[in-house]
């Protein structure tokens, strides 16, 4: 799970930007959104990068720790 929504929201910042940027298609950048799809660790850390801020800022930590 990540949190690309609520940081994106957050921002101000819209899908079709984040696509744009990222060299993505709008469908595929919203099915990371609405986590239908998690990016590869690459894109991930692409779209750290793109919203300026940690990777860790995008995942949800799974409940019990691991």
């Amino acid at each position: 799970m990540n949190r690309i929504k609520e940081v994106l929201e957050s921002k101000g910042i819209k899908q079709t930007w984040l696509a744009e940027k990222l060299g993505k298609s709008y469908n595929m950048v919203n099915s990371y959104v609405q986590n239908r799809r998690q990016p590869s660790l690459e894109d991930l850390y692409t779209i750290a990068e793109i919203l300026e801020v940690s990777v860790k800022d995008l995942l949800i930590e799974k409940e019990g720790g691991k």
